[in-house]
């Protein structure tokens, strides 16, 4: 799993660069505004009439005939009241250009000539990001496919140089498990009796007993274990020097286990006996008379260390295959098969993956798209309202000039006593202020939509070649396992 651990491919190892600008652009937005018809407020006559005292002023003005009665032109009133309204228009233009200067602004932010290009450029660089990406998962696994390749190769060689025409046996972990765990239950086993039978020679009881047995019972298992794996196997070795070294090495093992529970059985009697010299007296009964036990209890502990050795040596035995260094070798193979195995699994779903999140994006901007599309009709709706409502309060400005006026020349021909004057013929004309509009970054609706509908399209063939590019890449990793057939476990 070294391979695996790695880290072959980072976890922003794919990133669509020109597809992630799109994505982030197609999520912003303009601000919103909202057309409203108190963009500009109706100006109020009568309360303007009341502000301006134009009845009294038209009275005062009129008590004295003025203006005179041949005077064409606005007297100072009337221009009073001309002054108010082109003020307000003003303000109103102002108002109205700023509102002309939002509208361009947020018409040039949807950038529509910007976002085909993008959609251009992503269509042609997000298929090949792919395909590179998949050709580097089907390298990877390539060279993990030859290394497996160069394991079933060596067993192969493994098993024709050994003469062997049969799997290996390869213990799963719970039966691993299991007979490390009997192992483990003869030490206990082995140390909680043998330390029964010499607690009577020890001055600590069956506390200095057990102490004792446990080192015994360590040293006769470990015999065993070492002579199955470096005695037992070389038995059935095919070569006549290696079986010569495995019959040594059980020889060995044979002379060292009756040594040694025979040797334990001497001291069980001696140190009952002996406060001091118990080691020497074992070594003298060892030289002179090693079968002269005299107690029969001495005789149980010999067989029973004897016994738990034998069942050590089947245990270990038991641990792997038989035939030496051929557990190693399947190990091997296994661990390249699981391998390769787990890292093609993880390649399709990084792909996979891959795939889904580029088809999510690119779904993602085509909505965006028809969202821009939206807020640009919105716009032009918006801006035409808000020139509308600007043409309208031009009107409403020059009534309410022509109705103040109208307020001050009653109140003024009341108070007169030698007739109208001529500059009280005819109303007030207001000059009407044209709005200008930029052009800049509206589009007709029917070359926007056609346009849009291009792109989409693009979009939507670069997510059909994606998918095919995807479903070629899995053929290639299937494809290994056509190109090196019959490389399976065991």
């Amino acid at each position: 799993m070294a391979l695996i651990q790695q880290g072959w491919i980072s976890g922003d190892k794919l990133r669509f660069e020109a597809l992630n600008r799109l994505v982030d652009t197609a999520r912003q937005s303009s601000h919103d505004f909202r057309a409203s018809s108190e963009l500009f407020p109706t100006l109020d006559v009568e309360k303007l009439t009341h502000t301006m005292e134009l009845e009294k002023e038209g009275a005062e003005r009129g008590a004295q005939n003025l203006p005179p009665k041949a005077q064409k032109t606005f007297d100072e009133v009337a221009l009073a009241i001309v002054e108010r309204i082109e003020s307000e228009k003003k303000t109103a233009h102002q108002i109205v250009e700023d509102q002309m200067q939002t509208f361009h602004d947020r018409l040039t932010n949807l950038d529509f000539e910007g976002q085909f290009g993008m959609i251009r450029q992503a269509n042609a660089s997000s298929v090949s990001d792919f395909v590179v990406e998949a050709t580097k998962g089907a390298n990877d696994l390539h060279v993990l496919r030859e290394q497996l390749q160069e394991a079933h190769r060596y067993r192969s060689k493994f098993r024709e140089r050994h003469n062997i025409d049969r799997p290996a046996k390869i213990s799963g972990s719970a039966y691993t498990t299991f007979k490390y765990l009997f192992l483990a239950l003869l030490l206990l086993v082995e140390t909680f009796l043998n330390g029964n039978f010499l607690a009577k020679g020890s001055e600590q009881g069956i506390v200095g007993g057990i102490s004792e047995a446990f080192v015994f019972s360590l040293i006769n298992l470990s015999l065993s274990i070492m002579a199955s794996f470096f005695g037992l196997r070389l038995l059935v070795h095919r070569s006549v020097g290696v079986k010569l070294l495995g019959l040594i090495v059980i020889a060995a093992y044979i002379a060292g286990a009756v040594l040694l529970n025979i040797a334990l059985a001497h001291y069980r009697e001696v140190s009952g006996t002996l406060l001091t010299g118990a080691t020497r007296e074992v070594v003298q009964r060892l030289w002179t008379a090693p079968a002269g036990l005299e107690d029969l209890n001495s005789w149980m502990l010999f067989a029973f260390g004897i016994l738990c050795s034998i069942l050590a040596l089947i245990d270990g035995w038991l641990l792997s295959d038989p035939y030496p260094g051929y557990t190693s070798v399947e190990k091997n193979l296994q661990r390249r098969f699981e391998n390769y195995n787990f890292r093609k699994e993880e390649l399709l779903e990084e792909l996979t993956e891959i795939r889904d999140d580029h088809n999510s994006k690119v779904e993602d901007i085509i909505k965006g798209l028809s969202n821009r599309r939206k807020e640009h009709n919105a716009i032009i709706s918006h801006r035409q309202r808000v020139i509308s409502l600007f043409a309208e309060h031009q009107n409403q400005l020059e009534r309410a000039a022509n109705a103040l006026l109208i307020a001050y020349r009653a109140a003024n021909r009341k108070a007169r006593t030698d007739g109208d004057p001529r500059s009280f013929v005819g109303g007030y004309n207001l000059s009407r202020v044209n709005v200008s509009v930029s052009s800049t970054g509206e589009w007709n609706d029917q070359e926007l939509a056609a346009s849009i509908k291009e792109a989409q399209g693009f979009l939507t063939d670069q997510i059909h070649q994606v998918d095919k590019e995807f479903l070629a890449a899995v053929r290639r990793y299937r494809e290994l396992d056509d190109m090196f057939p019959g490389t399976t476990n065991g």
